[in-house]
């Protein structure tokens, strides 16, 4: 009877001696790496602005995580340098059909907007308003090389590119710059602009000249206008690509303020706009 005591003795020592560290441990703070531009306002920026910081720390808090950024340009071969390369564990903000990267659900769905002065009331919603042969077109580029976006096409396709200017997707790296193709709109460069809609809604909101927003018809042809919008990880990490998806259906409601508070338009997955403030 005595051994058997003392061994009870040992093995009660053992859990409580393990008890007693494991809150240490447990106590350490998960470590979220994310990947972010420093400077690409509405989406985020080094002092943390943009709104998909605030997602992020929507999901960090639901992760019990902390956020550390790695601040990278959100331009080609982003995926490559960074998840590829073990810099960083999520991108938020990228399209969910992208095939570099492994996507999370989609926490909002998107859609081009057409962008003109509301004192005009031009309200143009189509890409076979006869007025676009007409009138001055400002149209998003990407790329060094100046790929056309979907309502470039579409208005190619129409035989409508002499009245078209281009402006670059990426700016120049300056977060305090206002978007060159919102702010052509606002000072009368261009009399329309066919602009992806989380930058033309924060910036409609902060243009001194009032702006109206008309979303685009969801598709034009084979051509897609809205689309669907996740959180990056890299391939293979099914265990961070879970966790996220919960966090952020979890946090639904949360994620929809924000998207609020900066403008966002949103429309549902039939395409119906649900949301253009």
């Amino acid at each position: 009877m005595p051994a058997r005591r003392s061994r009870s003795l040992t093995l009660a020592g053992i859990a409580l001696a393990c008890a007693c560290a494991s809150p240490a441990h447990a106590g350490e703070a998960r470590t979220l790496r994310v990947c972010a531009d420093p400077a690409n306002l509405p989406y985020s920026n080094r002092d943390r602005a943009g709104f998909e910081n605030a997602i992020v720390d929507v999901v960090a808090r639901a992760l019990h995580a902390r956020v550390e950024y790695v601040w990278w340009s959100q331009q080609r071969g982003f995926a490559r340098k960074t998840l590829g390369a073990g810099a960083c564990d999520l991108w938020p903000g990228v399209a969910t059909d992208v095939t570099t990267m492994e996507t999370t659900a989609p926490y909002y769905r998107s859609t081009y907007v057409f962008v003109t002065r509301r004192a005009e009331n031009l309200d143009i919603a189509s890409f076979d308003d006869p007025r676009l042969r007409t009138l001055r077109i400002g149209v998003q580029m990407v790329g060094n090389d100046a790929t056309n976006t979907p309502p470039a096409h579409a208005l190619a396709q129409r035989g409508i590119t002499s009245n078209v200017r281009g402006f670059m997707i990426y700016g120049d790296g300056s977060s305090a710059s206002p978007s060159p193709i919102m702010q052509a709109v606002a000072d009368g460069s261009v009399d329309v602009a066919i602009v992806w809609g989380p930058v033309a809604g924060w910036f409609a909101r902060h243009s001194k000249t009032p702006l109206d927003l008309k979303p685009t018809p969801p598709r034009d042809g084979a051509l897609p206008m809205t689309f669907d919008i996740s959180m990056g990880v890299r391939k293979g990490n099914d265990a961070l690509k879970s966790d996220a998806e919960r966090a952020l259906a979890d946090e639904r409601d949360a994620v929809g303020a924000i998207l609020d508070r900066f403008g966002i338009p949103r429309v549902a997955p039939s395409a119906t706009p649900v949301s253009m403030r």
